[in-house]
């Protein structure tokens, strides 16, 4: 422990002596501050949510299924979403079917609110209106449901959803990952039912090689 020595005065003309005190170190103030810290830390952890995409992947085929017919895409109800390098996002409505032409034109566009977002929610108004108006009841009292009923029925909302569209997305080789997390984020936002991930064919490469630049 450390040691303060102090020089103290002695009568006129003594000597003088030097006294000697004890340290002591108050901890009261660390033990305050260790309490604050431990309770912060606490509260952001359980308030902190991490920030995941959930995305819903398809079974693994069983060599059983093979045979099985797969569902067929209604084609008024298809929208094809082609992502390319620069950010730049193409589309177009129904198949591109080489041998029944002619193919149908990309049309591009972007992230922007009057861009993507706008073409999905022109295609799904209806279920994307019938999901806010039970939300908007939800918020301001006229029905009194909890977060899980609230997700189970716009789970069976989006289900029974028969107008809306099926989005294809694909992207070529260019396109950057963050395109792909764009895109899956305008499919929560328009609340689109049916969204897949799949492939570019090679009509759909020859396509873009003809699309507005």
């Amino acid at each position: 422990m450390a040691e303060i020595i102090q020089e103290e005065k002695g009568k006129k003309g003594g000597k003088r002596k030097a006294k000697k005190h004890g340290t002591r170190i108050d901890m009261t103030p660390m033990v305050d501050l260790m309490c604050l810290l431990i309770t912060f830390f606490m509260l952001t952890t359980a308030f902190s949510k991490a920030k995941v995409m959930v995305i819903t992947m398809p079974d693994k085929e069983d060599t059983k299924d093979k045979d099985k017919d797969k569902p067929q895409i209604a084609a008024f109800r298809t929208l094809n979403i082609i992502l390319s390098e620069g950010d730049k996002v193409y589309y177009y409505i129904g198949m591109a079917d080489p041998k029944k032409p002619p193919l149908p034109m990309l049309i591009k566009t972007n992230f922007s609110k009057d861009g993507i977002r706008k073409i999905l929610l022109d295609k799904n108004r209806d279920l994307f209106t019938k999901i806010a108006e039970y939300r908007d009841k939800r918020v301001t009292g006229k029905i009194v449901v909890s977060d899980t009923t609230l997700d189970n029925e716009i789970k069976r909302m989006k289900k029974d959803d028969k107008k809306g569209p099926i989005v294809l997305i694909k992207a070529d080789d260019k396109a950057k990952y963050k395109d792909i997390v764009n895109i899956i984020d305008e499919m929560a936002i328009c609340n689109i039912a049916s969204y897949a991930i799949v492939d570019i064919n090679s009509v759909e490469k020859d396509m873009l090689k003809n699309a507005p630049k």
